[in-house]
């Protein structure tokens, strides 16, 4: 089977206005902290496109989507991108503080993203269904 899964381009990030302010000041109190994730959401947001809340794609992940991958063996995964206050790793729900979260922030359908663990071992996963946040999940996520 063919994949046409790609590899997302250094400069191939679209977050939204509201996404990227927040995420662009959660980083900023988070670089005492988590230095090392800190400056990583820092150079997303650097590097971001910034579109309008309701311009986004559906198929883009933004803060609170879904997120369907699969990994090199096929085996697939659905997860949530959340703040860190709203973090359940048994719930699937990832901290957009944590080095996948920040991998999948802005990565659409199709893409693959790579990201290195705390223990420096070297990830990917390709992005195969993106299903945008869940209107009862956005007020919570306000507050993060």
């Amino acid at each position: 089977m063919q994949r046409s899964i790609k590899v997302r381009p250094p400069d191939t990030i679209l977050v939204t206005a509201n996404d990227h302010g927040r995420l662009t000041g959660l980083a900023r109190a988070s670089l005492d902290r988590l230095p090392d994730i800190a400056e990583e959401l820092l150079s997303e947001m650097d590097r971001a496109t910034v579109a309008a809340s309701g311009a986004l794609p559906d198929s883009v992940v933004c803060m609170g989507s879904t997120v369907t991958t699969r990994n090199g063996d096929g085996a697939e995964q659905r997860m949530t991108l959340v703040y860190p206050a709203e973090a359940d790793i048994a719930a699937q729900r990832i901290s957009v503080l944590t080095p996948l979260g920040t991998a999948l922030i802005g990565a659409e359908v199709g893409q693959c993203v790579h990201w290195t663990t705390r223990d420096g071992r070297e990830m990917a996963l390709d992005i195969v269904a993106v299903e945008p946040p869940r209107a009862d999940r956005s007020a919570g996520e306000a507050r993060a």
